[in-house]
C-alpha cells in the first residue's frame, strides 16, 4: 500500500533536526524549522486512506518514506504503531523515538532530518520538487504483490 506526497523544497531547509524529520502543506519556513524537507505539501496524514492508516497501527508494520527530489533519492524505514491516528490536516512527520501525535507517520526511524545526505539537502534547500512515496508493509511481510 502506497500513499504519495508532492511538495517542494524551500531556502530555509537546513534538515539539522536530530530526532524527526516533517513534511507540512504549509507555503512558508523559518530558519526554526530544522525538521522540515519540504513545503506546499499536497496531501497531509488527514488525506490517507483509511486501509493504509489500519496496516500502520501494527506494531511490527514495516513503513517505508523514499524521498525523490530531481535524480537525487533518500529512504527512511521505520514502523507502525497503535497509536498512529494520521489526523493532521498540515503536516507529516517521522521520528526517531516511540511519540506519537496526530501528525506521527512512523516510529522507530532509522535516521531523521539530520541524516539525509547534504547534497539532497542542498537541492531542497535550493527549492527542488520533491515526492514522498510511503509504503507500508504489512507485520505478516506479504506486501501487495504478493496477496
Amino acid at each position: 500500500m502506497e500513499e504519495i506526497i508532492r511538495a517542494r523544497g524551500h531556502e530555509h531547509v537546513s534538515a539539522t533536526h536530530a530526532s524527526t524529520f516533517e513534511v507540512t502543506s504549509d507555503d512558508w519556513l523559518t530558519p526554526a524549522g530544522d525538521c522540515i524537507l519540504a513545503v506546499e505539501a499536497d496531501r497531509t496524514p488527514a488525506d490517507f486512506d483509511r486501509e493504509f492508516v489500519a496496516a500502520c497501527r501494527d506494531s511490527d508494520a514495516r513503513i517505508v518514506a523514499a524521498f525523490e527530489a530531481g535524480e537525487r533519492t533518500e529512504t527512511v524505514v521505520g514502523r507502525g504503531h497503535p497509536e498512529l491516528s494520521f489526523e493532521d490536516d498540515r503536516s507529516a512527520v517521522g521520528r526517531t523515538s516511540d511519540y506519537v501525535d496526530d501528525r506521527t507517520i512512523m516510529v522507530g526511524a532509522e535516521k531523521a532530518a539530520e541524516g539525509f545526505d547534504r547534497e539532497f539537502v542542498a537541492a531542497l534547500s535550493d527549492g527542488a520538487e520533491v515526492t514522498v512515496t510511503l509504503s507500508v508493509e504489512p507485520a505478516d511481510g506479504k506486501g501487495e504483490q504478493d496477496r
